[in-house]
């Protein structure tokens, strides 16, 4: 009997230890950032209303842009973009973490969704950007595949940067999908949107954004 119990114990133990491994979720241990609208700096091509190019309705962020917009400044050689920059939250050091529920729909491709911008070399550390692929391929630039099968449904989207690690993970859904090598420190921040890629943009992009939160550790 006692060896009976003793089993009996022990797959139970294990049971528990593997049901809070799956349900662990990605922001355990982080502390939520308090974020208002001070800190959601809205970038979009300088010749145009914001209205044209942003939306916010219903708790939801709408960006859009066109393949031959503008670029957000007069003196700027780069794409064309609808974005969201987190302000007042740069970072150098630390455990930093984005959240964020994305939603784009078919057609929207060749363009960063997300982004970590600042690098020793470079002007970015991450970028995600959707292309069109398999329903809607998520990748680390143009390279990587993170996730596919994203198009017109909302997802989940965390990313947690350890710079003292150098090292970057990205959460689908709760789900860790992909871990690389950051481009080393500097001035560091979290961006969503659109930015168009440098080659292969789809005419017209899309992508839309709710309970954007921020954590650190």
């Amino acid at each position: 009997m006692n060896s009976f119990y003793k089993f009996l114990c022990l797959l139970l133990l294990s049971f528990f230890n593997s049901h809070h491994l799956c349900s662990a979720d990605p922001t355990d241990g982080f502390t939520l950032v308090p974020l208002t609208d001070k800190n959601f700096d809205l970038q979009k091509p300088y010749n145009e209303p914001l209205d044209d190019r942003y939306s916010y309705k219903d708790g939801v962020r709408s960006f859009w842009i066109y393949n031959n917009d503008k670029p957000f400044k007069t003196d700027s050689t780069t794409r064309p973009r609808s974005e969201l920059r987190i302000k007042g939250h740069d970072y150098s050091s630390g455990i930093w973490q984005f959240e964020g529920y994305a939603y784009v729909p078919s057609g929207t491709s060749g363009v960063t969704i997300v982004q970590i911008h600042g690098a020793t070399e470079g002007a970015t550390t991450l970028q995600l950007r959707m292309y069109e692929g398999d329903g809607g391929d998520l990748r680390y630039y143009r390279y990587n595949l993170v996730d596919t099968g994203l198009y017109d449904k909302w997802f989940r989207v965390n990313i947690i940067h350890n710079v003292g690690k150098g090292k970057i993970i990205v959460f689908i859904d709760g789900v860790k999908k992909f871990v690389v090598k950051d481009q080393g420190p500097g001035d560091l921040y979290f961006k969503c949107g659109v930015y168009a890629a440098p080659f292969n943009s789809s005419n017209y992009m899309e992508s839309r954004w709710k309970e954007i939160k921020l954590y650190e550790k």
